[in-house]
């Protein structure tokens, strides 16, 4: 893996707080429940840290949100260049409404899930797979936050269905949706049930972000790129779509009941 300034920078941070401490790797690994042969890839740049390993060394060493600071920067690094503009309006924006036909949304992914659908094409290296599972990760902190965004997924029925990575992985990932939708006031899941044959949402899927100031946006995620537009006559298109789409999915309670349904297939 490159090693980036702020990855360097991260690592040198940790070093110091550690050695101001008097702690070893072993100590520290313990004190925030990792492994030491973690801490030791960590401090040497080998293996960037996640940002639950950075709120753990933060309350560790009491450093009032350094080392979270720092492993936020290390992650619009790693974000993949098309997706970097995206991301910056994901998480600032006050509701998001996203439509996936295909897989579970990024936001909403559990790890397994996630490393399931990164590996499967053999596109990727197992460093670039881990990079970009922890990123996708990371973002879900919009999902924890004290006043999270106003949330809205829709899937079709067929992604509860296609098996992404083994059983176990499918059912983790269902009743995690189940365990979201549930406890996250702020999140709202529908499902497009198969019963509803052809609609508006198989002709891809989409997000509309509405920010806290402007207009909505749009964005579309492709291969090797994404696209994001703000015309106004073509946001407002989408936004027919979405309604329409919307308008043939199951409520958010039923939804729920279906997937947990589902997830019961999975065992």
């Amino acid at each position: 893996m490159e090693k980036s300034p702020m990855l360097e920078h991260f690592a040198e941070e940790l070093r110091l707080a550690r050695a101001a401490a008097n702690m070893s790797q072993t100590a520290l690994a313990e004190a925030i429940n990792y492994s030491q042969p973690m801490v030791a890839k960590v401090e040497s740049c080998e293996r960037r840290p996640s940002l639950d390993f950075a709120r753990r060394c933060d309350t560790v060493f009491n450093t009032d949100g350094r080392f979270v600071r720092i492993q936020k920067r290390i992650s619009r690094e790693i974000v993949v260049q098309y997706f970097r503009e995206w991301a910056g309006v994901e998480q600032e924006a006050k509701a998001l409404r996203s439509f996936q036909p295909a897989y579970v949304p990024g936001l909403l992914q559990t790890e397994g899930y996630a490393r399931a659908v990164l590996s499967g094409p053999g596109l990727l290296s197992a460093e670039e797979i881990e990079e970009q599972v922890t990123a996708r990760l990371d973002r879900q902190e919009i999902l924890s936050r004290a006043k999270p965004p106003l949330l809205t997924f829709v899937l079709d029925e067929y992604v509860l269905r296609r098996q992404i990575g083994d059983r176990a992985v499918m059912r983790e990932q269902l009743l995690h949706l189940v365990k979201t939708g549930t406890n996250v006031p702020q999140v709202r899941i529908h499902v497009v049930p198969a019963s509803a044959g052809s609609y508006a949402g198989l002709d891809g899927p989409f997000v509309l972000a509405t920010p806290l100031a402007g207009e909505p946006v749009v964005y579309f995620d492709g291969h090797r790129h994404g696209q994001m537009d703000d015309r106004p006559d073509y946001v407002n298109y989408m936004i027919d779509v979405w309604e329409t789409v919307r308008s043939v999915a199951l409520p958010h309670q039923q939804s729920l009941d279906l997937i947990a349904e589902v997830a019961e297939t999975w065992t």
